[in-house]
């Protein structure tokens, strides 16, 4: 196992332990940021964004701050880029990170039924299909016999939600599939969260800018459509005035070279006016913000109360 690091404690009292770059699967590290305590918490697995084809598990928000002072274990996964395999190797190797974290759950004092999946750009859109694909214990050539990739929530971040959509047809989407998706049609469809059965899909939170011209947000309104018409609890934010990458830290850029970035603008504008559609039947607050993601994860979840200690 990966050293591990104890944290001096914050201002609130709340010391973090930390196991760096552990192997999970063959060439793959994660991440784990925890309270330094010895109780079984809930995880919320980080997807990383990078249009598929750069970025690896550093690419996250300050797990410090979200949210694992606040009672959570975040783990950040790498997944296989797709200079190096296409779709759907990127999927299996969530499936395969959600599996080890179940597997090693009594080692990192996590609750093994308690897991959810949050991503950012193309990171959202595998949390969407890895969420949407949970139930199923063999997908797409996986040996019978590897354990659940289940989880409990998604929080799905300006991801992809149909790829055979016109606006879709990009070199990060080809990429992804090895040729565009006309001529790979039948890999496009199963890479789509939006064409996917959602008959067994967890609770999922998607928040989009309205003015994102990287991926449009009419992508997370097909993904909310297509749960909501499945009878899924789904509640999507569109933001107005935000673009893409808003979940990243201040200075963090998915995508080089390339237009601007809204890094970091949603932990320093948390009160955007948004257009809010839901399925779930709860009054959520008016604005997206960190708070909102925090709590989606703590209702479906379980785990503390924020603040609460050992």
């Amino acid at each position: 196992m990966a050293p591990e690091t104890v944290n001096a404690p914050h201002t609130d009292g709340q010391a973090l332990r930390e196991h760096l770059a552990i192997e999970f699967a063959r060439g793959l590290l994660l991440d784990i940021v925890r309270p330094a305590d010895d109780r079984a918490l809930p995880a919320i697995i980080w997807l990383h964004g990078g249009a598929w084809r750069m970025g690896d598990r550093s690419w996250r928000p300050d797990f410090a701050r979200y949210f694992a002072r606040s009672g959570f274990v975040m783990i950040s996964i790498d997944y296989t880029l797709s200079g190096d395999a296409v779709f759907p190797r990127q999927l299996l190797d969530v499936r395969a990170g959600i599996r080890w974290v179940r597997e090693h759950a009594s080692e990192h004092g996590i609750l093994a039924d308690s897991i959810g999946l949050w991503g950012s750009s193309a990171g959202g859109h595998l949390a969407a299909l890895a969420g949407l694909h949970g139930g199923a214990r063999a997908i797409l050539g996986e040996p019978e016999g590897a354990g659940s990739a289940a989880v409990q929530a998604v929080m799905d971040g300006y991801g992809a939600g149909d790829l055979l959509a016109p606006d879709q047809d990009n070199p990060p989407t080809a990429g992804l599939l090895g040729g565009s998706p006309g001529e790979r049609r039948e890999l496009a469809t199963l890479a789509s969260p939006a064409r996917t059965d959602v008959a067994s899909a967890p609770p999922f939170l998607i928040m989009h800018g309205a003015a994102d011209d990287l991926v449009p947000a009419s992508q997370s309104i097909a993904l909310y459509e297509a749960l909501a018409a499945g009878g899924t609890d789904a509640t999507l934010y569109l933001i107005d005035g935000f673009g893409h990458g808003f979940l990243n830290p201040a200075g963090l850029d998915e995508v080089a070279p390339g237009p601007r970035l809204d890094s970091g603008r949603l932990e320093s504008d948390p009160s955007a006016t948004a257009k809010l559609r839901s399925t779930s039947g709860r009054a959520w607050p008016a604005s997206a913000s960190f708070g909102v993601i925090e709590e989606f994860f703590r209702e479906n979840l379980g785990g503390p109360a924020a603040g609460d200690e050992a």
